[in-house]
């Protein structure tokens, strides 16, 4: 059975790299409420420049296509395999959320869609988006854990 796309590439990594990155966003949610609704802002900004995993590897994966096809076509023919397994891998990644360069560039800390997005709703109930919507207090309770230890940790 195929894995849902939210915790698919959570689940193919180490525990520890997870954790740090976890807490990377933490710390990052408490930074920037601490220091004001202008740098909460900001940082939605820079969210929306964000670069998650699958952008990432789509991006080295037509690449590393590409340079495979071009020396295939001018060099030698056997660069057609460097493709070949690109493709493969990207196609693994689609399926079941992992290929090689997943455990590397998570180590980097390139985050997932739903990792961003965790800190991008969080940063916005802080920021009190939510606050007039029917029903925002039950919304917050029930958002995750990472919204309800930054809401806590914001209001110590």
């Amino acid at each position: 059975m195929l894995p849902e796309i939210t915790e698919r590439v959570a689940r193919y990594t180490a525990d520890e790299i997870d954790e740090r990155i976890a807490r990377r966003t933490r710390e990052n949610i408490a930074r920037y409420a601490a220091d004001g609704p202008a740098a909460i802002e900001r940082r939605l900004d820079e969210l929306d420049r964000e670069w998650d995993i699958d952008r990432t590897l789509e991006a080295n994966a037509s690449t590393l296509m590409l340079v495979g096809l071009g020396l295939g076509s001018w060099v030698d023919r056997r660069y057609f395999l460097l493709p070949a397994a690109v493709a493969g891998f990207l196609l693994q990644h689609a399926l079941q959320g992992w290929c090689p360069p997943v455990p590397l560039l998570r180590r980097l800390g390139v985050r997932s869609h739903a990792e961003i997005e965790q800190e991008r709703y969080a940063l916005k109930v802080l920021r009190g988006d939510f606050r007039h919507a029917e029903g925002a207090g039950e919304s917050v309770a029930e958002s995750g854990n990472i919204v309800r230890q930054v809401v806590q940790a914001v209001q110590r």
